[in-house]
């Protein structure tokens, strides 16, 4: 007798702990609605955009038309520009209104005898004006940019002379010219003074069209000239560039200064001392992908 007791009051606790056990997980052989799967919101990640590091010595992108500094770096040091400096040779010539049909010779003292650079002009070769201005800004052409300086109203040291009073009109306090190619490291500027010389220069229709010229040919006499733009990203049908000049000497590194649309939007880039034949490419296919990155996270809400 007691024996059964024992074995009765065991089966009680035991189906007990049971009926416990189901009501907790939620384990039930009693039929009913299945419950609903929760809903799980996931929050979409936007894409940080990560630190910027850039290797030209002195940068400067900035909003084209709102004047809104996005990126800076050493942007008020001043240095030497190299070829840059074409860009207000174009812009003076242009501005004395003369015949850019009118035939000009390459000379002997168009020769570069500091830097001993090489050239495509043989001495003696004859263009029009209109193709010398072309490939001293597409090619960075030193012979025929000297050579439009030379043939300018007063001669060479009035164009070197029309070129730094524009750049005092133009407020580019930080800007000096000694000669029309470049090739003097005493012509000089900031990048912030440049961003206001690539924004004056792109008011000009023929230096918007020819220092986005992919290549040219010139017939000088019995000579076929090709030429080629010395800024390879204007090969890319992906970078939409308004205008663009390269730069280099050993004094001012490679440059490089353009008006082009990213982020959707129309900017002013300059890069100056790139270390490096790809660096300056380099620096602006990443100042590319950060803003196109940055632009696109949302700013936080306040409240």
């Amino acid at each position: 007798m007691t024996h059964r007791f024992f074995r009765a009051v065991l089966i009680f606790i035991l189906c007990a702990g049971l009926l416990a056990f189901s009501a907790g997980t939620g384990y039930s052989k009693s039929p009913g609605k299945k419950a609903s799967p929760r809903k799980t919101t996931v929050a979409k990640l936007q894409k940080v955009p990560q630190k910027l590091i850039l290797r030209s010595a002195a940068v400067l992108v900035e909003d084209q038309q709102t004047g809104e500094c996005l990126i800076q770096k050493q942007a008020s040091a001043v240095v030497p520009i190299a070829s840059i400096t074409k860009l207000m040779t174009a812009m003076v010539v242009l501005d004395a209104g003369q015949d850019l049909e009118e035939m000009i010779s390459i000379d002997v003292a168009d020769v570069d005898r500091l830097r001993h650079s090489r050239s495509h002009l043989p001495v003696g070769t004859r263009l029009v004006r209109k193709d010398a201005l072309l490939i001293a800004l597409m090619a960075s052409e030193n012979r025929s940019a000297h050579a439009l300086g030379r043939n300018y109203p007063g001669g060479f040291g009035a164009c070197v002379a029309a070129m730094n009073a524009k750049a005092r009109a133009m407020g580019l306090g930080e800007t000096r010219f000694t000669d029309t190619s470049g090739l003097s490291s005493g012509n000089v500027s900031s990048a912030r003074d440049l961003a206001r010389l690539v924004d004056a220069a792109y008011a000009y229709r023929l230096i918007r069209q020819f220092t986005t010229c992919r290549h040219a040919t010139i017939t000088s006499g019995r000579r076929v000239l090709v030429f080629r733009n010395t800024n390879r990203l204007i090969q890319n049908p992906r970078w939409e560039i308004g205008l663009s000049k390269t730069g280099y000497t050993d004094e001012a590194g490679r440059c490089l200064v353009m008006q082009v649309h990213m982020a959707k939007r129309p900017l002013l880039v300059v890069l100056l001392d790139s270390q490096g034949k790809l660096t300056r490419v380099g620096d602006a296919t990443r100042i590319r992908k950060w803003l196109e990155a940055s632009l696109s996270v949302p700013s936080p809400r306040r409240g």
